[in-house]
This record gives structure tokens, C-alpha cells and sequence, in this order.
């Protein structure tokens, strides 16, 4: 496979996936759905995401590695990089939608802060797993990249789309509250979507890899909780 071919698939594999997840996600918004031009911002802006967070996750990995500041085993340092990598991508995301969509008047009823999350997210595991997708495309099976794609695909993807939706949830429930409330809870589900990144991160690092689909499993089970959670918000009406 030549170069061109190899990074047009990558990109392929990266973003249809997340395109096909979308279009199902943004169907739980079909009575009063979002401006096509915000949802295109909001992945756009996850997508952007993933350039500001690679430095800082490197950086951070740079320093629990090199043992200056913190004495750990290996297993150890592994476990707490990818904590920190965890607790980044989350507020990333989060400051992504923050500052592109969540501000906006459109932003007008309970449900939307979980699109606007959602498609942010969907974005960001666009360009990660199309980064993630290169390097077994550049010189392994194409066998191998079909199956790799479909474990970010069950796995990576959704679990971006899980966190980050939990976020959304949490400024839905206090969604016509206090300006002051509803930051609390958008920093409570911060707090909440990097800890479930983070579990998840240390399930896969302790788990073989004969039993990682019992772990996306898990991830599939939030999802089913998740669309029942929707159901509710989505019955959230303002008092009068």
C-alpha cells in the first residue's frame, strides 16, 4: 500500500466511523434539531482539540517517565499517564465546546449540550483514530488495520462519545438553573467523564487481550444507559 493510499484509508477509517455515529446521535435531536453549521463547528473544534492535546499529554508522559519528580514502577507510571490523559482529553473537550458552541443561543434546551458534547467528541475520535490507523496501515496487514479499526470503533470511539455525553447530562439536568449551578455541574461532570476515561483506561491496560470485547462491553451497557437518560432529559421543562 503506497503512502497516499494509506493515509487516504486512514482518514477513511477515522471519519465515517464518526460520521455514522453521528448521524445516529444527532436522530435524539430530531424534533428541534441543531444548525447544521454549530454541529459541523462543534466536530470541527474536536477535531482541532486533538492538536492541543498531544503536546500536553507527551509533555506530561515526559515527565512521570523520566523519575525526576516521582519515583514509580513501570506499570505504575503507565497507569498514572494515562489518568492524566484521561483528565486532559476530557477538559479539552469540554473547553472545545465551551468556547465554540455551548455559549450560543441555540444552546436552548436541555438536550443540546449533549449533542454539542457528543459531536465535540465525535470529532476528537475522528482524528485520533485516524492517527491511530496510520501506523498499522504503513507497513502491517491490511487484516490487521481492519481489525484494529474495529476495536477503535466499538471501543475508543464510543467511549468519547460515553464521557463526554456525560458532561452534556449533567449541565441538562440543572439546564435552567443558575449560571453559577450550572457551572458546578459542568465542572461535577468533568470530574465524573475522567474518571469513567480513566477506569476504562485501566481496565485495558490490566486486561488480555482475549477478553478486551467483555471491556468495550461495558462500554456498551453505559450507552444503552445513556439512551435511557436521554429520555429523561429530554422531558426537562422550564417552571414557570
Amino acid at each position: 500500500m503506497n503512502e497516499f493510499a494509506g493515509v487516504a484509508a486512514a482518514m477513511a477509517g477515522g471519519l465515517l466511523p464518526a460520521l455514522a455515529w453521528l448521524w445516529f446521535w444527532l436522530r435524539e435531536d430530531s424534533v428541534h434539531p441543531e444548525p447544521r453549521r454549530l454541529i459541523a463547528l462543534a466536530f470541527f473544534a474536536g477535531m482541532v482539540t486533538v492538536a492541543i492535546v498531544i503536546p500536553i499529554e507527551n509533555a506530561l508522559s515526559a515527565l512521570v517517565s523520566d523519575g525526576t519528580y516521582i519515583v514509580l514502577s513501570a506499570g505504575a507510571a503507565t497507569t498514572l499517564i494515562f489518568a492524566l490523559w484521561s483528565i486532559i482529553e476530557e477538559v479539552c473537550k469540554y473547553i472545545a465546546a465551551r468556547i465554540t458552541v455551548l455559549w450560543r443561543y441555540e444552546d436552548d434546551e436541555p438536550i443540546d449540550p449533549v449533542i454539542y458534547m457528543v459531536t465535540v467528541a465525535l470529532g476528537f475520535a475522528a482524528v485520533e483514530n485516524t492517527l491511530f490507523l496510520l501506523s498499522p496501515l504503513a507497513g502491517d496487514t491490511l487484516m490487521s488495520t481492519v481489525m484494529t479499526g474495529n476495536l477503535r470503533f466499538v471501543g475508543a470511539t464510543l467511549l468519547h462519545v460515553l464521557s463526554s455525553a456525560v458532561i452534556g447530562v449533567m449541565i441538562a439536568l440543572v439546564f435552567y438553573k443558575s449560571a453559577r449551578v450550572r457551572r458546578l455541574f459542568a465542572f461535577i461532570g468533568v470530574i465524573l467523564a475522567s474518571a469513567l476515561h480513566a477506569l476504562f483506561n485501566f481496565f485495558i491496560l490490566n486486561t488480555a487481550d482475549d477478553n478486551l470485547l467483555r471491556t468495550f462491553a461495558f462500554v456498551w451497557l453505559g450507552l444503552i444507559a445513556l439512551l435511557a437518560v436521554l429520555e429523561f432529559v429530554k422531558r426537562i421543562r422550564k417552571r414557570l
